[in-house]
């Protein structure tokens, strides 16, 4: 199904895109037409090098502060995405890619991939894994540890200690 959308999307879009060019330059002109893509393709790519120069810096910011920048980075991947429609010739993807750049529409987007499980968020070091979902090579508990041979620890637990390495005097 996935791959279906996909196609959809790629024969879709140049469509949609081709025509509606068309349709703006019969009535503005073909050269104004041109002229207005290359500055939308301009302008986006200024205003995604801020957005996301101020996302670089809020990712700091939590990283510096020992707290995982997840929403950072998601709002980085929204914004690489912003880019790349921006920069395609169109006024539906220039849309799209403007609608990005919006700070509470990219947030509102992200929340609802994260409550429609599209994106599976995990847990931080030490932090309950909220996915639960395998990985490639083993299982991964509820505690976000995992085993190799696919196995759960023993009911979840974590043993903290302490530990000093001795030299044996005989060595």
């Amino acid at each position: 199904m996935p791959f279906l959308i996909l196609v959809a999307l790629f024969i879709g879009v140049p469509i949609l895109e081709i025509s509606f060019l068309l349709k703006v330059s019969d009535v503005i002109g073909g050269f104004e037409t041109i002229l207005f893509v290359i500055f939308t393709a301009v302008l986006g790519a200024y205003l995604v090098k801020q957005q996301g120069l101020a996302t670089l810096a809020k990712f700091q910011h939590e990283a510096n502060s020992g707290r995982l920048p997840a929403q950072q980075m998601l709002e980085g991947i929204a914004l690489l995405f912003a880019g790349a429609v921006l920069l395609t010739p169109g006024f539906f993807t220039d849309a799209i890619g403007f609608a990005l750049l919006i700070p509470f529409v990219r947030q509102f987007l992200i929340a609802r991939l994260l409550r429609s499980g599209v994106i599976i968020s995990g847990g931080a070091f030490g932090q309950p894994h909220s996915g639960g979902a395998d990985s490639a090579n083993g299982s991964q508990s509820a505690n976000g540890s995992s085993s190799a041979n696919g196995s759960s620890p023993a009911k979840g637990s974590v043993i903290e200690g302490e530990y000093t390495s001795q030299q044996d005097p005989d060595k």
